[in-house]
């Protein structure tokens, strides 16, 4: 029917005229319906017609420009076939069994993201015919790019969120213990942040211990949950246990459990500790420093011999569990005090891996606060305010004794205080100042981080910003080969902000 007269089934489209109705209205109303076909045909980007069976009858000449788009080279490998089969995510088969139109709709496909409406189509009875689809603004269309581009940065999110969604049920032991974290989640493209991460990559290949060494606050769980996220034990269990938070009577029985009526009051089933739950995982010790000198040498027993001996049992349990280990505290100071046996801190001090406190990476600090900034806000249901070049200048200048930990924090206040839509430094200010942890000016980064000269810095804020941004986005491409999933993954950022930095690189 690709020669069809289509006004022989839009006319049946048309309002009915009523019986009473004069010739010189009908007339007047078929020559509307046909005057209305003919503006949709020129001026919209695109039109086609389905019969009742769905299947496509009739397109125009400026929807054949997007068949190549749809990987259909030929037109009658389109018209004449299902429309379902023929155009990625159509809702025409909707049109034809509910009768209803849709006026104004998204539509993605191979071609890209389109305007488009659906119109049924009926006869003298009042019975669904067919279906006009109508293309009506094309992807190019300038007015309808920031719309276009809002909805297609929506749909990636979501498509991103049902393929690691799908990837984390088709995981064996998918109700267990799992890392919550990636290298992803590690923000920052300075010198700093790229050397850690490519050392704990290097150790997630490896089963022997790991030591991460830091301030707290600088993101030694998180890298002990990448790791293990990253290693061959990823399938297993991830259990992690803070010796600091647990009472020194109890930690025996947290790491090797309890044998069934070891003690009076103790559960007649047993209960395992966390080097049981870890097996065939990995078992994360914090603050490991903390460990009370009594526990050690049980510590030390279980990693060499691979087997533990739960509390009032006299079994020994096999168990197989790589351990990284992390603290604030200096180990080998410890040492040489005699409060840690030397001999565990070399069993432990394997693979160390210093992880650098936030003053030495000052130039990931807007990346951080958007990052960080974006996930309160969502927790709290709220927008999230933007942090105006001014109070990112204060925050670069900042100590940062507690870290990352002590800038969610401060960000965190200036949100949920906020009462517009930007945080500048008067209002940082006065949170630092009421902190007491705030310096009077802002301190000049140092190292690796300072700028080239005096010139840098006099130039605006978010200029830097943007370029650093460029850079980084362009050095992940690169190592990444292009795969931009991967160039996310490695500036810490989702791949939809990813497409919106590439999109509008000077926003």
């Amino acid at each position: 029917m690709t020669g069809a007269d289509p006004m022989t089934a839009t006319r049946a489209d048309a309002p009915r005229p009523a019986a009473a109705l004069p010739t010189d209205a009908q007339s007047i109303l078929e020559l509307a319906a046909r005057s209305m076909f003919d503006l949709f045909d020129s001026a919209s980007d695109g039109m086609l017609l389905v019969d009742r069976e769905a299947r496509v009858v009739w397109i125009n000449d400026h929807y054949r420009r997007y068949l190549p788009a749809l990987g259909i080279e030929r037109e009658e490998d389109f018209v004449g076939h299902p429309v379902s089969a023929v155009v990625q995510n159509t809702q025409m088969h909707k049109v034809l069994e509910t009768g209803q139109p849709i006026l104004m709709d998204l539509l993605t496909n191979r071609a890209g993201t389109f305007v488009v409406s659906r119109i049924p189509l009926r006869d003298d009875a009042g019975a669904v015919i067919g279906a006009l689809g109508i293309v009506l603004f094309g992807q190019a269309h300038a007015n309808l790019q920031p719309l276009i581009a809002k909805f297609s940065l929506l749909q990636r999110d979501l498509d991103e969120a049902r393929q690691e969604l799908a990837a984390q049920r088709s995981q064996p032991g998918a109700g267990m213990r799992q890392s919550k974290y990636t290298f992803a989640s590690f923000v920052g493209t300075s010198a700093a942040a790229v050397e850690v991460k490519r050392q704990s990559r290097r150790a997630a290949q490896s089963s022997s211990p790991v030591l991460l060494l830091g301030e707290t606050g600088t993101g030694k769980e998180l890298l002990a949950h990448a790791i293990h996220a990253s290693s061959g034990r990823s399938g297993g269990p991830f259990v992690g246990v803070n010796i600091a938070a647990v009472p020194e009577t109890l930690l025996e029985a947290e790491f090797f459990g309890v044998a069934p009526g070891a003690y009076t009051g103790a559960d007649r089933r047993g209960r395992d500790g966390k080097f049981k739950l870890a097996d065939g995982g990995t078992l994360f010790l914090d603050e490991i420093g903390d460990m009370p000198a009594g526990l050690q040498a049980k510590l030390l027993r279980a990693l060499q011999e691979g087997e533990i001996e739960p509390l009032g049992s006299n079994r020994l349990v096999p168990f197989d569990a790589r351990v990284i280990a992390a603290t604030s505290r200096d180990l080998a100071a410890l040492v040489r005090e005699g409060r840690f046996r030397e001999d565990l801190y070399y069993r432990l001090n394997v693979l160390p891996i210093r992880v650098p406190p936030l003053r030495e990476r000052r130039s990931d600090i807007p990346a951080l606060v958007e990052v960080l900034g974006e996930g309160i806000a969502q927790r709290n249901g709220m927008l999230q305010p933007e942090v105006l070049p001014d109070a990112l200048a204060l925050l670069a200048g900042q100590e940062w004794r507690g870290n990352i930990r002590e800038l969610r924090n401060v960000l965190e206040q200036a949100t949920l205080g906020c009462e517009g839509s930007t945080v500048d430094a008067a209002q940082l200010a006065q949170i630092l100042q009421d902190s007491g942890l705030g310096q009077v000016a802002p301190a000049l980064p140092q190292g690796e981080d300072a700028f080239d000269g005096a010139s840098e810095l006099l130039r605006p804020l978010p200029e830097q910003i943007a370029q650093l941004e460029r850079r980084a986005i362009a050095a992940a491409l690169q190592a990444s080969g292009g795969n931009k999933q991967a160039a996310a993954r490695q500036l810490g950022i989702s791949r939809a902000t990813l497409y919106e930095r590439l999109e509008n690189p000077d926003r």
